[in-house]
């Protein structure tokens, strides 16, 4: 589990990265960099240099950090979740479920790696297996916007319109105000399919 000072810091990265809000993301990894480093928490230090490497679209420079940050740390869940999602990132697709199964196994409660599983098996076509990831993300973490607007796009490759249209607009009603430019993206999507 992650050390209880950082918890809601990496919760925040994480909400910021997701929505694309990379300096929000870049000065809250600093602010938790700086923490890390006063409290000599060496796995922390490693999985805020991370984000940082992430932030800035440097997936590959993020792994080595990850990967020492899961020796201070084995069951830190969300340097799992990195970790696979770097490797997407970069190409290399081999043996991400497998990453995204060890992050589950040590931190079966954390809802973000459900639903980045779900997103990576959703772009491998298996749709099925996408939807139950998204539905124990949102049993984990029932707010979860950002899953409920891939949801969305699980029941429209499946031909569920009408469910389709149903996650799009609860994910709208989630989104937070700041996050203005997914709010107009989902309006886009709930008028293309309302229109078709």
């Amino acid at each position: 589990m992650n050390h209880p000072d950082f918890t809601e810091l990496r919760r925040c990265i994480d909400e910021a990265i997701t929505f694309n809000d990379l300096i929000r993301a870049r000065t809250l990894s600093l602010e938790g960099l700086q923490i890390a480093e006063e409290k000599e928490r060496a796995g922390e230090v490693c999985f805020f240099r991370a984000q940082l490497s992430i932030i800035e679209g440097k997936f590959e420079e993020a792994v080595p950090y990850l990967r020492q940050a899961l020796v201070h740390n084995p069951l830190d869940g969300a340097a799992y979740n990195d970790l696979a999602l770097c490797a997407v990132e970069s190409g290399k697709i081999d043996g991400v479920l497998e990453i995204f199964d060890q992050g589950i196994a040590v931190e079966p409660d954390y809802a973000t790696i459900h639903h980045n599983k779900g997103w990576f098996l959703n772009k491998l076509g298996l749709h099925h297996e996408a939807l139950a990831c998204f539905q124990k993300a949102l049993e984990l973490e029932p707010r979860r916007a950002v899953t409920f607007e891939n949801m969305a796009d699980v029941f429209e490759h499946l031909g569920e319109i009408a469910k389709a249209l149903a996650a799009y607009k609860m994910a709208l009603a989630l989104i937070k105000a700041p996050f203005s430019q997914i709010r107009v993206q989902v309006e886009g999507e709930i008028r293309r399919l309302e229109s078709a």
